[in-house]
């Protein structure tokens, strides 16, 4: 992925700041790579709840099939970073595509993912189908 991802213009773009805690620090001095998977799946769990509808959300779960991350500047503690969430234009059948970018204070990119999530009827757990609808809350 290496080159930097912006969201395409006109696309829905949900935003969440983030401020390390003293846990998040490794042992390099800065927040550790496993903090920004855990901001990712926080990122695209509230973007989730904010634009579906509650009967939705007992409805319809996601899993992950994949996080593809690319690290470029680490983040100090102390510092606010800004993460930004969008998803793909259209979904394939049950997959969705999210792509998140995590910015330091001074807007230089620490983390970027393009992540492949997929939905599940919460009940069944069995893979269904991403609905219009539920794209169009998205794009």
């Amino acid at each position: 992925m290496s080159r930097l991802i912006e969201p395409p213009p006109g696309r829905q773009v949900f935003t969440l700041q983030f401020t390390p805690s003293a846990s998040d620090i490794d042992a390099n001095g800065h927040v550790n790579n496993v903090v920004y998977v855990r901001w990712i799946q926080d990122m695209a769990t509230s973007h989730w709840a904010s634009r579906q509808p509650a009967e939705d959300q007992a409805r319809w779960a996601w899993i992950v099939l994949r996080h593809e991350i690319d690290y470029r500047r680490a983040l100090m503690p102390g510092e606010t970073a800004t993460g930004r969430t969008w998803v793909a234009e259209t979904a394939e059948g049950p997959r969705f595509d999210r792509f998140v970018r995590i910015d330091g204070p001074d807007g230089a990119m620490c983390a970027q993912a393009r992540t492949e999530w997929c939905m599940i009827d919460a009940a069944s757990g069995r893979p269904k189908r991403v609905t219009p609808d539920i794209v169009e809350r998205f794009t």
